[in-house]
């Protein structure tokens, strides 16, 4: 058993894996020799080497199944709502991105010259307060910190049937 937090690491992990047995299957698949010269055999096969990856690959498939289980059945709470971890996941994306859309406008002026165009002088208004999106941004950040401060909580609390001990 492993906390879901850890399954979490464990996944970018093997996915490092199954690169790097990737890369190692194309260099052990070929050599060059001069005519004539018999060529040096690699340390491993890639028969070995398909094997190894066959088995990194299968255990990562499980993982992702476990995790994404773990995610649809495990829920905590937020502003007295209950949510399962992945729409959690969810809402802290949309969050910073409706934080950082706030932030853009908190950070614009209310009014400002753009240019002039014959005796016809053109403002940018801004449709909206400023100083209100500046401190909603505030808000919206604030909030999808606690919710992702919730989330990594539960992600150590949830536990997963998973044995990890090939790799640790």
């Amino acid at each position: 058993m492993i906390s879901l937090a850890e399954a979490i690491k464990l996944k970018s992990i093997l996915k490092r894996k199954i690169s790097d047995l990737s890369i190692e299957i194309s260099t052990v698949a070929y050599t060059i020799v001069e005519k004539g010269e018999e060529p040096k055999t690699p340390n491993r096969t890639i028969q070995q080497v398909e094997a190894d990856l066959a088995i990194v690959r299968k255990d990562s498939r499980t993982l992702d199944r476990l995790i994404y289980r773990a995610n649809i059945d495990n829920f905590i709470e937020f502003n007295g709502e209950k949510l399962a971890i992945v729409e959690a996941i969810e809402l802290a994306t949309q969050l910073r991105a409706e934080a950082g859309q706030a932030k853009t406008f908190g950070l614009s002026e209310k009014e400002s010259y753009m240019h002039s165009v014959g005796e016809t002088t053109l403002y940018n208004v801004a449709l909206f307060d400023p100083e209100v999106y500046r401190v909603r941004a505030i808000e919206l950040e604030k909030q999808a910190h606690r919710l992702s401060n919730a989330i990594n909580a539960k992600n150590y609390q949830v536990q997963i049937d998973f044995n990890d001990s090939a790799y640790f």
